[in-house]
C-alpha cells in the first residue's frame, strides 16, 4: 500500500469516528481511518458567486500528490473536522488553508454516507456534510492541495455531471447534486 502524501501532522490528525447517524463513536488518526475504511465525519464545501449568467460554483482539481483521487475534479473544498473541532469551524479553516480565500455564510444543505476504495489500498468511508456558502475574495489555491480551480454556471455543471463523471472524485456527483438543489 502506498503511503499517504501528507505531512506527519496531517497524517496523525485525530478524526471523529461516527456511526450511521453521525454520532461520535471514537477517534482515529487520519491514516488509520483511511487505511482501515473506518466511518468518519467529513465535510464538502461548495462556494458560489454571482456570475454574468447566474450563480456559479467553484470546482477544484485535486493536486496530483494527494493520497487518492489526484487530478480529479471535486467541489470547492473537502476535509474532516479534527477531534473536538466543530464541523462548521473546520470548514471555514480548510477553505482558508486550501483555497486561500474566505467563505461567508456557510450552511449545511444535506449529508450522506459513502464508501470508495482506491487502487492504493486506501478507503474513504465518510459521513459527509454538504456545506454551501459564498466565496469572499479571489481564491489563491494551495498547490499541495489544489492544482487548478474553475467557476462553472449551475446549468453547465448539471450537464457536466452527466457527461463527464469519470473526471470527478467519487463523492463529487452527490455533493454537487445536493448543492444544486439548494441554490
Amino acid at each position: 500500500m502506498q503511503s499517504m502524501m501528507a505531512t506527519d501532522r496531517d497524517r496523525n490528525d485525530l478524526l471523529i469516528l461516527v456511526d450511521g447517524l453521525d454520532r461520535q463513536t471514537g477517534t482515529a488518526t487520519k491514516w488509520q481511518a483511511h487505511a482501515d475504511g473506518l466511518l468518519h465525519r467529513a465535510f464538502s464545501v461548495v462556494l458560489v458567486r454571482d456570475g454574468e449568467r447566474g450563480q456559479e460554483l467553484l470546482l477544484s482539481q485535486r493536486a496530483l500528490g494527494k493520497y487518492h483521487s489526484g487530478g480529479l475534479w471535486a467541489n470547492s473544498c473537502c476535509s474532516h473536522p479534527r477531534a473536538g473541532e466543530d464541523t462548521l469551524d473546520a470548514a471555514y479553516r480548510r477553505v482558508r488553508e486550501e483555497l486561500g480565500c474566505e467563505a461567508k455564510d456557510l450552511r449545511e444543505v444535506g449529508s450522506f454516507v459513502y464508501r470508495a476504495e482506491f487502487a492504493n489500498g486506501l478507503c474513504e468511508h465518510e459521513y459527509d456534510h454538504v456545506l454551501v456558502g459564498t466565496c469572499v475574495g479571489t481564491p489563491q489555491p494551495n498547490l499541495h492541495e489544489v492544482s487548478e480551480i474553475r467557476w462553472i454556471e449551475a446549468n453547465e455543471l448539471a450537464a457536466e455531471l452527466a457527461l463527464r463523471p469519470r473526471q470527478l472524485c467519487a463523492w463529487a456527483p452527490m455533493v454537487l447534486s445536493i448543492a444544486l438543489r439548494h441554490l
